[in-house]
């Protein structure tokens, strides 16, 4: 059973195609800044985008009349329950008019244009927005906002259920503490399958992350937006883009910062110490949540893959519960095994309305 996943980013657009679990072709479509400048919104970039995964998929000598099954990753829709989702008109409308501009957006609607040409299906599965939050988590003291779920659903999701299947359990029967670490850094409450709190990793809630500027002081923050100083686009960037390790450090990209501090650079190293620090505290919140019953604390996401930073936040955290590092994002690998299970009846796809 041949799927095709696409995951479209913000200078690349992913793809890869499954022959049931096997990994039969993966590519990498990178675009540059002037490419992707042409479009004035990510919706202008369809038919762009389009030409290029089609093009790139024939040339490797797939043909695209087996594919199946074609599963795109969600993108800014408005909040749901995790699981999988078969394209229909109501979440064609609403990526056609999200609550913001990300380039998943694309994802479910490139999948459904793909699936028609070929007459396969169209399913997207646990975009950003999955919100299992209790109402308690989603409250604060200020009745005109809302705390948000907004996480690395795919992925956690993904990595949460492949550490039970190796342990020869189900997802449901865990509770878990999921850490994605990567240009944003989402820390999660998994209990018994559903995420019950999590920090909002886009609008930079939480820790501080190469990209994010993370939870701060909120007396500062409206001293800064009411400084004359930047207008709300330039303080929206400070927090998501231009916020964390690249304003401290003037870099987003950690493994430079490793090299700059095992260097003797004092302030790479005490960034980078502060990142860690910041994760470590955001994690034993979460075990509180779960009122310390913590099976195991999973480390994910691309920065998972440096063992000095891991190293940092077991040394705070293992007394919680034991760590395993399960690095890299595994995007595309998640998207086809959550439509293998729907086209081999093992769940049933839910509909979006």
């Amino acid at each position: 059973m041949k799927i095709l996943a696409i995951n479209p980013g913000s200078t690349s657009t992913k793809v890869a195609v499954y022959d049931d679990r096997q990994l039969v072709k993966e590519l990498t479509l990178r675009h540059s800044t002037e490419e992707i400048a042409a479009w004035p919104t990510v919706m202008d970039q369809f038919d762009f985008r389009m030409k290029i995964i089609v093009e790139a998929v024939e040339r490797a000598g797939i043909e695209l009349s087996q594919i199946e099954a074609v599963i795109g990753r969600g993108g800014l829709v408005k909040p749901i329950a995790s699981g999988v989702y078969e394209v229909n008109e109501a979440l064609k409308h609403d990526l056609r008019h999200p609550v913001g501009q990300h380039a998943s957006n694309l994802g479910g609607l490139l999948a459904d244009e793909i699936a028609r040409r070929v007459g396969a299906r169209a399913f997207i599965a646990d975009p950003v927005v999955v919100d299992e939050m209790s109402e308690m988590a989603h409250l604060t003291g200020l009745p005109q906002i809302r705390r948000t779920s907004i996480f690395h659903a795919l992925n956690q999701k993904a990595i949460a259920r492949l550490y039970a299947e190796r342990r020869g359990v189900s997802y449901e029967s865990l509770d878990l503490i999921v850490a994605h670490l990567g240009g944003g850094i989402s820390v999660s409450a998994h209990r018994h399958g559903q995420v019950t709190d999590t920090n909002d990793a886009l609008s930079g809630d939480g820790p501080f992350s190469p990209e994010r500027a993370g939870t701060l002081p909120a007396e500062a923050l409206v001293e800064l937006c009411f400084s004359g100083r930047y207008d709300k686009a330039q303080i929206k960037k400070m927090l998501n883009g231009r916020g964390g390790v690249v304003a401290l450090l003037g870099t987003n990209n950690i493994i430079e910062v490793i090299d700059r501090a095992d260097a003797g650079d004092a302030k790479a190293s005490l960034v980078l110490d502060a990142m860690c620090y910041n994760i470590g505290k955001q994690i034993g919140a979460m075990a509180a949540v779960l009122h310390g019953r913590v099976d195991a604390i999973l480390l994910t996401g691309g920065i998972a893959y440096s063992q000095r930073i891991c190293d940092a936040i077991g040394r705070m955290v293992r007394f919680i519960a034991p760590v395993e590092v399960m690095p890299g994002e595994n995007e595309l690998e998640a998207l086809a095994m959550n439509a293998l299970r729907v086209m081999k009846g093992e769940i049933e796809p839910k509909v979006y309305r």
